[in-house]
């Protein structure tokens, strides 16, 4: 029934999105007097954000078709290495050029598209051979795919790193972006404990959940405070036949999306209002940018109730990895196991979602990792966005990142 009565809804809005852009391409029309006097304009912006807001969106694309390497403009084309029921392994190609440090970016599984990480991709382009775990919306993987949770998550990394990293190249680096770094540690004990040639030279974990005891934010005290069944209850919803997934039980993107529109609700209203404004004075290329970034925002998927109710289970309420108690398919996911894989810990300092010291605890739990492949870096001022997108993203915490897999190369 909430699927049902969502798909309803978003119906209704796209028919009235498509009319409120059509209304707002009349009253800016040069043609027509209105646009130029009177209300005319405020009431075309005022459709145009409207318009925005409530179109339906898919799956969006990367659309980095070139980079730039020591001065020079380099072409891009994106590939896909391996293909899974629930994801892809898609590699960004750079045309012509050899060799460089090759990194699994991993993406969350966590209500957007992979997408989401489009400025990441982007600034290590010029610096490393990029791959990208490309997640699929669970709506539409038939119910023949069979189950994914956390244990498949694992599974994929290991066979992405593993696809990678080819017998007598250097071991990849793998950096993975907010939610992934509970599985992306957890892949890199298991590969060490197996001696696995292609475990990860370097683990950069940014904004991750490692500890969520460790200053728990609203996003974990809601976890904390409603049990398992809780869960399954009300936020679980089964996929209607419209989709390929028809009958799947998942946690809808779209609840998602509103509980962290609601989080910051007054920094998005002010966003939009500011939209509003811009289109009024015609500063259209401001505008823009504040409509692209919430095309992407809004633009969100489904994940497997499983997988969901897993990670709420054993990242958040067992805190499983810190307690030494994570288990993959009935074994021990030891910390001790981490060796040689230098580990990066960074942290926004204003990080909302993920608290100070949830990410730098991946460092207090590899005790027999030497203290010269530890590092930790407090971005200042950077929220949970901040941290893998936008100008301090690029300036300030990518350098670190950069320095960290060139010093662990090779």
């Amino acid at each position: 029934m909430l699927y049902d009565a969502y798909e309803i809804q978003r119906s209704m809005l796209a028919g009235a999105s498509a009319m409120a852009n059509f209304s707002a391409g009349l009253l800016n029309n040069p043609a027509n007097p209105f646009s130029y006097f009177g209300g005319g304009p405020i009431v075309a912006s005022a459709l145009e954000v409207f318009a925005h807001a409530s179109a339906p969106r898919g799956k969006p694309h990367f659309g980095l078709d070139h980079t730039e390497i020591d001065g020079k403009q380099v072409d891009v084309h994106e590939e896909i290495v391996l293909r899974k029921p629930f994801g892809q392994l898609k590699r960004f190609v750079r045309s012509g050029v050899e060799g460089g440090p090759k990194l699994l970016i991993v993406a969350p599984m966590s209500g957007h598209y992979a997408t989401l990480l489009r400025g990441t991709v982007e600034r290590m382009l010029p610096v490393a051979d990029v791959y990208i775990t490309d997640w699929r919306d669970a709506k539409q993987a038939p119910l023949s795919d069979g189950r994914f949770d956390l244990d498949d998550y694992i599974d994929y990394l290991v066979e992405f790193l593993a696809h990678i990293g080819a017998e007598g190249d250097p071991r990849p680096h793998m950096l993975a972006v907010c939610q992934p770094s509970v599985p992306c540690y957890a892949a890199a004990a298991l590969m060490s404990a197996d001696k696995h040639p292609n475990r990860p030279a370097t683990l950069t974990m940014m904004g991750g959940p490692i500890d969520t005891r460790e200053a728990p934010t609203a996003v974990n005290t809601l976890a904390t405070e409603r049990p398992h069944s809780w869960f399954e209850q009300n936020v679980i919803a089964t996929i209607p036949v419209t989709y390929a997934g028809a009958g799947r039980k998942v946690y809808p993107g779209f609840l998602q999306l509103a509980g962290f529109m609601t989080m910051n609700l007054g920094s998005h209203m002010i966003s939009h209002w500011e939209m509003f404004k811009h289109l009024v004075q015609g500063d259209d290329d401001s505008a823009e940018a504040t409509m692209s970034f919430y095309e992407e925002y809004r633009s969100v998927c489904d994940m497997t109730a499983e997988f969901y109710l897993q990670t709420i289970t054993t990242v958040f309420q067992a805190h499983a990895l810190p307690k030494r108690e994570m288990m993959h398919r009935g074994r021990l996911v030891d910390p001790s196991a981490i060796t040689d894989i230098a580990i990066l810990a960074i942290e926004g300092e204003r990080d909302d979602i993920s608290g100070i010291g949830q990410t730098k605890a991946a460092l207090t739990i590899s005790d027999k990792l030497p203290e010269a492949m530890k590092q930790y870096h407090l971005a200042e001022g950077v929220g949970h966005y901040g941290i893998f997108n936008g100008s301090k993203w690029r300036t300030r915490i990518a350098p670190v990142v950069e320095q960290w897999i060139a010093a662990h190369s090779g």
